[in-house]
């Protein structure tokens, strides 16, 4: 039996206020940008089956219950009361939250007191640098609060996270860009844009990742297919580079790691699926460097075992960190938590079933990922994780 009797989920979102329908909920569970196709549901999905699977017990009903049975349940105990239930349920007991998306979101201190939890901030550098340009009138002032605001950000938030692949892809130089570059490309963007306008100029998010390099702080950097909703935007002409999934394979950011070696910041690779051997191989490569299981694991559900033997095949044991990758609803808090653990159980359980492993190494790896790698990198004390 391998026991992990705490989690700390070491990237996620906060949940939605709000009361959601059918189509609400469901747009939860997909990974598209738009509704399911018609005459289908996202409930038809892995991520939809390990919902049934896992929530309808907190809430009161039988495992697999129909979804309109569950739906119906969810609206009768309120969003508050099972967000309570579901959250409590989860088995995480410290949340790192990225506040950088939009929507009717809880934050990190609202997510605590809802899970019973402790939970502290990670920053989102694009979203920091958006709002700075939002109230700043020169391309001087916009560099000077930028940077300021990144340090008063280190000072209360566990870490960084951009969303870079996302915005522009990893394939940037890995050197800082120089100061008379970084004005340039400041005062053209600056120009170009509208109050709320989105980030994706490589030069500056290139000078928004040394910076947070430079702060100490531990820097996510989001990769692979990653989530919806991470930053992108509703024009863009050209769509090849934007979001595109060639463009976020982990194993681009390796000069970066290269680069960012020995300056004392951990780099902690998000969302690496479907290139999480990718992220693994990084994370066995340079000490600096870790791998996150994200929301992987939700994503292929029954399949999630295979996942995780997979990531295990190349990463230091003590590299990993688990996540759920949550956001918008509690279920995928629970179901990310849930699926981690019987990836655990399956996993490494059956290489002690074999003798591959001794049952004393095997729940030591798993303490580590559960919590104990997260509690070292974060710099959590152990009595508030």
């Amino acid at each position: 039996m391998i026991e992990t009797p705490s989690l700390v989920d070491q990237y996620c979102h906060g949940v939605l206020r709000t009361e959601l329908g059918l189509g609400t909920f469901e747009a939860h569970l997909g990974r598209g940008e738009g509704p399911p196709a018609p005459g289908t549901t996202f409930f038809d999905t892995q991520t939809g089956f390990a919902v049934r699977r896992w929530c309808p017990p907190l809430l009161g009903l039988e495992p697999h219950c129909p979804p309109a049975r569950y739906l119906a349940r969810r609206r009768e105990l309120g969003v508050l009361e099972s967000g309570r239930r579901l959250l409590r349920g989860s088995g995480i007991t410290t949340y790192l939250v990225d506040t950088g998306l939009p929507g009717d979101l809880t934050g990190p201190a609202e997510l605590a007191r809802a899970g019973e939890a402790q939970a502290h901030e990670i920053v989102r550098l694009e979203l920091l640098a958006e709002q700075v340009a939002d109230t700043s009138g020169t391309v001087e002032s916009f560099l000077a609060n930028l940077a300021e605001s990144v340090h008063a950000a280190a000072a209360s938030a566990v870490a960084f996270t951009s969303v870079a692949g996302v915005r522009h892809g990893l394939a940037l130089a890995p050197q800082p860009p120089g100061p008379g570059e970084v004005r340039g490309a400041a005062g053209r963007w600056l120009a170009g844009r509208t109050v709320g306008g989105p980030l994706s100029d490589p030069v500056l998010l290139r000078h928004l990742l040394w910076i947070a390099v430079a702060s100490g702080r531990p820097l996510q950097l989001h990769a692979g297919l990653g989530e919806p909703g991470l930053g992108v935007s509703p024009v863009r002409a050209d769509s090849r580079t934007w979001g595109s999934t060639d463009r976020t394979d982990p194993v681009l950011l390796t000069d970066f790691a290269r680069a960012t070696a020995g300056l004392g910041t951990d780099l902690i690779l998000l969302h690496g699926y479907p290139y999480h051997r990718h992220a693994a191989h990084l994370a066995g490569t340079f000490p600096h460097v870790y791998a996150d299981l994200g929301p992987a694991l939700a994503r292929t559900g029954a399949r999630a075992a295979a996942v995780f033997a997979e990531i295990l095949e190349l990463a230091p044991f003590g590299k990993l960190l688990f996540s759920s990758g949550a956001h918008g609803i509690p279920e995928l808090h629970v179901v990310g938590a849930r699926l981690f653990r019987e990836a655990l159980g399956r996993v490494l359980g059956g290489w002690v079933a074999e003798g591959a492993w001794s049952l004393g190494d095997a729940q030591r790896v798993a303490t580590m990922i559960a919590a104990g790698t997260a509690r070292r990198v974060y710099g959590l004390d152990a009595e508030n994780a």
